[in-house]
């Protein structure tokens, strides 16, 4: 499986965005698909999930934003909305075939990950 993250970039505190992750190789549809981000100096942390029939979220993220697959385009989008600053961070798509419900807010247990996008969040 491969991934390609995409749609980072400089956006204003309170300002949205959206970023892609686009995979190939494996249907999305039979994957469970997750974001993660990393700032200088700390670990990756888990944003955002969705498996078969589920979603999660980080409860710093909880209400601002919002994962979902399009399975006819094989891709996962992380809608970001009233963006503060320390949202600031790399972003980086994950995928996995099998991984349980438990396990997906630690990055050990993903098998296929992206290149990474750049979200920076200033005035």
């Amino acid at each position: 499986v491969q991934l390609q993250a995409s749609g980072g970039g400089l956006v204003q505190p309170g300002g949205s965005l959206t970023l892609s992750c686009a995979a190939s190789g494996r249907s999305v549809r039979n994957l469970v698909m997750a974001w993660f981000r990393q700032s200088p100096g700390k670990e990756r942390d888990f944003v955002a999930g969705i498996g078969r029939g589920s979603t999660r979220y980080a409860d710093s993220v909880k209400g601002r934003f919002t994962i979902s697959r399009d399975n006819a385009k094989n891709a996962v989008y992380l809608q970001m909305n009233s963006l503060k600053s320390e949202d600031t961070a790399v972003y980086y798509c994950a995928a996995s075939g099998t991984i349980i419900a438990s396990s997906w807010f630690n990055s050990v247990h993903w098998s296929y990950w992206g290149q990474g996008t750049l979200v920076t969040v200033s005035s």
